[in-house]
């Protein structure tokens, strides 16, 4: 991946640390392979390498992955830049995209390495990025 500033969804996903944000495909193309293999082995839905390519939900118009994600429309009618900026944060939006090693890994009949863990699962835990005191 390339350096970059952090950059977080609607949601708090780490766009910076996704093999499928557009700087990262770019500079790094045979990893959209690895990723639709990650994503099928930890999350159980493939995504053909072709189509890994993400503007990020932040972008105006973006190409989005995820084109039925119920996150990104919500925040904007808020009038608010993420999730945790809602007076009606965590709703059931947030809580449907809200992702946690735990809950990942309680998923899967195996142990899932910290190579895997960094590539696959680190961008989207977004449960303590939007952590209210």
């Amino acid at each position: 991946m390339i350096c970059m500033d952090p950059i977080l969804t609607r949601c708090g996903y780490r766009c910076d640390l996704c093999m499928a944000f557009k700087p990262n495909v770019e500079a790094h193309p045979d990893n959209r392979q690895v990723l639709s293999d990650g994503w099928y082995k930890n999350f159980g839905f493939r995504i053909p390498p072709e189509n890994i390519s993400c503007d990020g939900c932040m972008s105006e118009n973006p190409k989005l992955i995820d084109q039925t994600c119920p996150v990104r429309p919500c925040v904007i009618e808020h009038g608010v830049d993420n999730c945790s900026q809602c007076k009606d944060f965590p709703c059931s939006k947030f809580l449907e995209r809200q992702v946690t090693f735990e809950q990942i890994q309680a998923g899967v009949p195996f142990e899932i390495p910290p190579d895997d863990r960094r590539c696959f699962i680190l961008p989207y835990e977004n449960k303590a990025r939007w952590k209210r005191e």
